[in-house]
């Protein structure tokens, strides 16, 4: 009689401990949860699983990453990293013939009114500047050196006029290239033009480009 009360009495506490653990559960739930409604874990720390679980519903359960990570997705257990915006990048050419007169470093109005019609405006649409390259280029006619003073000189005068309307000093770069860059898709010139003519010619080789890359606008 007394082994039968014992036994009794354990069936009835393992009842009473089962009943909680019921009432604390839920159908969409696959690991069984405690009267705090928290996963209930064994002693050496494993979640109980119900007889619903597989590792597709684990997925589903909020409990499946910290219980069963290692079965689980990869991606569905690690956070995916920020996905950051990338930078918007506008290049504009704009010809030293709009910029300066023939030889000269002076920048003209109808210059400014280009770089405040191809680089401003169009910045209008864009957050925080990152970067500018601003690239001077000549044509080939003189020394190479003479023209890489010219193309660095004219590419300091436009960032000037960049840093006069706003633009900040730091962010801006400049370079001159010279003659060693001339321009694609344009007509020849033959040398045995006359000057004038082959100057007329070659003023698509004379220009600066303005590249901006800018944070996106949020």
């Amino acid at each position: 009689m007394k082994i039968k009360f014992i036994a009794q009495s354990l069936t009835a506490i393992g009842l009473i401990a089962m009943t909680g653990l019921a009432q604390a559960q839920t159908a969409d739930r696959v690991y069984v949860i405690d009267q705090r409604a928290e996963v209930a874990r064994s002693g050496t720390g494993l979640c109980w699983r119900t007889g619903f679980w597989t590792p597709a519903a684990a997925a589903n359960d909020p409990a499946g990453c910290a219980c069963d990570k290692d079965l689980l997705p990869k991606e569905k257990c690690e956070p995916k990293a920020a996905a950051t915006a990338a930078p918007v990048a506008k290049a504009v050419t704009i010809s030293s013939k709009e910029l300066f007169d023939y030889s000269k470093s002076v920048l003209k109005p109808e210059g400014k009114a280009a770089i405040d019609r191809e680089v401003f405006a169009k910045l209008k649409d864009v957050g925080p500047i990152k970067q500018v390259l601003v690239t001077g280029h000549t044509d080939r006619l003189g020394s190479q050196q003479y023209n890489q003073k010219l193309s660095e000189k004219r590419a300091e005068v436009v960032k000037g006029y960049l840093v006069s309307k706003g633009m900040p000093a730091d962010k801006i770069e400049t370079m001159g290239a010279g003659k060693t860059q001339p321009a694609t898709g344009v007509p020849k010139c033959a040398d045995t033009l006359p000057k004038k003519k082959l100057v007329e010619c070659l003023a698509p080789h004379r220009r600066v480009t303005i590249e901006v890359s800018a944070e996106p606008k949020k």
